[in-house]
């Protein structure tokens, strides 16, 4: 008999079983991890696939009497409502402009601030920089939105103080249409490039120090190092935080909209999240807005889907 065929008659005398009680095996030695992650597998159980049962008011001429089981079933009539609605356009144009400003201008800020900080030397003055680049993360979009109304105030405002003082007139930042955007996208970097530089410093912290050591000695300055070394190194984390976030391309940020803008800029301010507040729970049009949301998942998900498809043609992991 020749050593295949002992080789199959031992595969063959091996209980069916064997697969599943090994890895009952391996989660009871690792119960305790497991057990960690439960919290975290619980939350997005809890408030992001369950709620996904909401989403078929969509299809549905929904009352809040009537139920979800009650309601009468419409298709795609909201859908075909809101691509015939002129505001819609107006609203999804805004959206993806001040996302792609976002993106364009708070993306690399990060990057930027992280291997900065890199260069520092003095633990001291490093830590502090830290420090107040971080600080206004922790702060809400009321607190941070109350500090902009008075900065940027055309009266008392310093932002206006000194441009009084260079002759220039008072620049009426959140009511006017050519100015508004500016403001949402220098607020949304100055509130969260420190605290989206993090990972990028833990990227930093993990290349091997012998490869700048190399460099030094092959006559590299620092902007070959940053260039050669430090971006490459940092090129995976990059693609996956950009990856992750083309998912959320159509959130601009509820909070800080609402708080900053006015009936003076909705031209130019107005976005899937706030048209969503504003008609679907001030007037109670739930199953419209709710079509609305949903277009606006699709259209990410299907970027991140292509995206990750390209990353993945160029060498890079992808998120899956």
């Amino acid at each position: 008999m020749s050593a295949i065929e002992l080789a199959e008659q031992e595969i063959k005398k091996q209980p069916a079983y064997e697969p599943n009680r090994k890895r009952f095996q391996y989660l009871r030695s690792h119960w305790d991890l497991y057990l960690i992650m439960l919290p975290g597998v619980l939350y997005f159980i809890i408030y992001k696939y369950v709620p996904m049962w909401g989403t078929v008011i969509a299809f549905q001429d929904y009352s809040v009497f009537r139920g979800i089981w009650g309601s009468e079933w419409v298709g795609l009539a909201h859908f075909r409502e809101m691509f015939m609605n002129e505001d819609f356009y107006i609203i999804f144009r805004n959206t993806l402009l001040i996302s792609i400003y976002k993106l364009l201008w708070g993306f690399p800020g990060p990057i930027i601030l992280a291997i900065m900080l890199n260069e520092i030397r003095s633990m001291l003055y490093k830590r502090s920089i830290q420090t107040l680049v971080y600080l206004p993360h922790f702060l809400s979009w009321i607190i941070m939105g109350g500090i902009l109304i008075n900065v940027l105030s055309p009266s008392t405002g310093i932002v206006n103080k000194m441009l009084d003082a260079l002759g220039i007139e008072p620049i009426f930042f959140l009511t006017s249409t050519d100015w508004f955007r500016t403001v949402i996208v220098a607020s949304d970097i100055w509130k969260e490039v420190g605290w989206g530089a993090i990972v990028y410093l833990a990227a930093i912290a993990g290349i091997d120090p012998q490869l700048y050591e190399a460099a030094i000695m092959d006559g590299a300055n620092k902007w070959k190092q940053i260039i050669h070394i430090t971006l490459p190194a940092m090129m995976g984390v990059i693609v996956i935080l950009f990856l992750l976030r083309l998912g959320h391309v159509l959130d601009v940020g509820f909070e800080q909209i609402l708080v900053l803008y006015n009936s003076l800029v909705y031209e130019v301010a107005d976005v899937i999240e706030t048209y969503v507040y504003r008609v679907g729970i001030q007037q109670a049009k739930f199953s419209f807005t709710t079509a609305v949301g949903l277009f606006k998942a699709v259209i990410g998900l299907i970027l991140v889907t292509l995206a990750n498809k390209g990353a993945k043609k160029l060498g890079q992991e992808g998120i899956w």
